[in-house]
């Protein structure tokens, strides 16, 4: 469950009290780990996998509530909250109320904060400055900009000029200040969140995206890292090959990684990223495993993503290089997708483990390799991932738009899954829970949808789809003590409490 998915009456998900309330329900209920979505600031499609920056924070995700105990913010400033609905998130609402305000709290900390309180303020840039003071000024200018995509500014930011450089941070010194204040405020709730969950043995699984949105600090700060042309712009994008969710394929739009150039410089930039996701996280998922591999390259004209190839990746040399700087990594593989034997190769070198999903358990035979009888031990099993469709919708939908299945290939599996788990389908959500619980799979995760049993309406993610994703949220009724009760109860039949 993401953070944003959190309920509260301020429109989004945030580090506040609540935060500390799921991480209750967490341990009371017996459970280990917490798995959020890319905590980045969020970019194209409210996605948290296209984000302005590899290093930042969502200030989104900032509690105002917390910013009101400290004194950045007057309790009356969060009396005149407009209507949100509370089982979505409206981000460009959230967006318009949330920002004026955390702009205020920084004016309000610059006016009147004590020198100590400053002086860790200052502390926290000092010690960030490898990316923050570019990350701050990135957005100042995006924002003065209207918008628009880095390489639509002016000829002398895009291109980094030093003489435009030092005439924008003259120019946006006051609203700079205020995005490091954000991401300030973010870490420091950020960490003490994941304080208060370790102090109750609940670890927090992170999520590491392979690949940079375009519009980032990250490509305009080192467009040498990445396959783009003079202007800055893609010569090919990243994506993936037609497969379960799109004859088409999906066409992400990421540029490519120039991994001579990071090699070349000891992969120093993936260190610095691994070292800052290590340091907010106990687990990462690091996404699209395979790409490190080989990754599927669309040149930038093409419309979708069938006309593309394989392009290989690092390979062993960027994981060798990573555990040669900090030791035997916590990652999980998400080996999803067009997996091969070098692909495999490659997870067994690192010694993480990979992910099984049962909603693709059971369109195929009873060798699939994601049927419960079929697991090794290091993995983790998922009844379905924020890219699915929830158990239930998954259970009761026909043909849809996100699937390639057939009507009679829907049935089949329907059927195999009865005939598997054991069931008429009542409860379908409770079974796919029961069968991850009590596999030999070292990690059980299940998203809150599915402990809920919600349909499609409760879904995070269609692939493809541009809008309209990343908005579900729960309301605190949902989780009742029958709920929690009933997974604990799992939890210790199959001895998964180690606690």
């Amino acid at each position: 469950m993401h953070v944003t998915s959190l309920p509260g009456r301020l429109g989004i998900g945030d580090l506040g009290p609540e935060a500390y309330r799921f991480v209750d329900f967490l341990q009371s209920a017996g459970q280990q780990i917490w798995q959020v979505l890319p905590i980045g600031p969020i970019g194209h499609g409210n996605s948290p996998y296209q984000s302005f920056s590899a290093f930042a924070g969502n200030p989104l995700l900032i509690s105002l509530e917390k910013l009101v105990e400290e004194g950045w913010l007057r309790r009356s400033d969060l009396k005149q909250v407009p209507l949100f609905p509370v089982h979505e998130v409206d981000y460009p609402e959230v967006i318009k109320f949330k920002l004026p305000l955390l702009h205020k709290a920084c004016d309000n900390f610059l006016r009147k904060g004590s020198p100590s309180q400053k002086e860790d303020y200052e502390s926290f840039c000092q010690q960030n400055r490898s990316w923050l003071e570019d990350f701050a000024l990135f957005m100042a200018v995006k924002d003065a900009s209207g918008g628009k995509v880095w390489t639509q500014w002016d000829h002398g930011i895009a291109r980094r000029e030093p003489a435009a450089i030092s005439h924008w941070q003259s120019k946006l010194q006051k609203e700079a200040e205020s995005f490091e204040f954000q991401q300030y405020q973010f870490f420091k709730q950020w960490q003490g969140l994941r304080r208060y969950s370790g102090e109750r043995n609940v670890q927090i699984m992170g999520d590491i995206p392979i690949f940079i949105a375009h519009n980032s600090a990250d490509v305009w700060v080192n467009p040498k890292f990445f396959d783009v042309d003079e202007q800055g712009n893609p010569t090919c994008v990243a994506g993936v090959p037609p497969d379960y969710f799109s004859e088409t394929g999906q066409r992400w739009g990421n540029p490519l990684y120039r991994w001579d150039i990071l090699s070349d410089e000891g992969y120093q930039w993936w260190i610095d990223r691994f070292e800052a996701n290590l340091s907010c996280f106990d687990i990462i998922k690091l996404d699209h495993f395979r790409g490190f591999e080989a990754c599927w390259v669309i040149p930038a004209s093409e419309p979708s993503a069938a006309n593309g190839r394989w392009l290989k990746g690092p390979g062993a040399e960027l994981f060798d290089v990573l555990e040669q700087a900090m030791g035997e990594l916590p990652i999980v593989a998400e080996n999803l997708g067009f997996i091969t034997p070098e692909v495999e190769a490659l997870r067994k070198h690192c010694g993480c483990p990979g992910m099984a999903i049962l909603q693709f358990a059971f369109g195929g035979h009873s060798q699939n390799s994601f049927l419960p009888h079929n697991y090794s031990r290091d993995l983790v099993v998922y009844t379905g991932t924020h890219d699915n469709d929830t158990t239930l919708g998954w259970w009761t939908r026909g043909v849809s738009r996100d699937s390639t299945s057939t009507q009679e290939e829907i049935k089949k599996e329907r059927e195999f899954a009865r005939q598997y788990l054991n069931t008429n389908g009542h409860e379908i959500h409770w079974a796919f829970i029961r069968a991850a619980v009590a596999s030999v799979a070292d990690i059980a995760i299940i998203p809150l949808q599915d402990l809920l049993g919600l349909g499609s309406e409760a879904r995070m993610n269609v692939p493809g789809r541009a809008q309209g994703n990343w908005r579900w949220r729960y309301v605190p009724e949902m989780l009742t003590d029958d709920v929690r009760d009933r997974l604990k109860d799992l939890t210790e039949t199959y001895g998964r409490r180690h606690c």
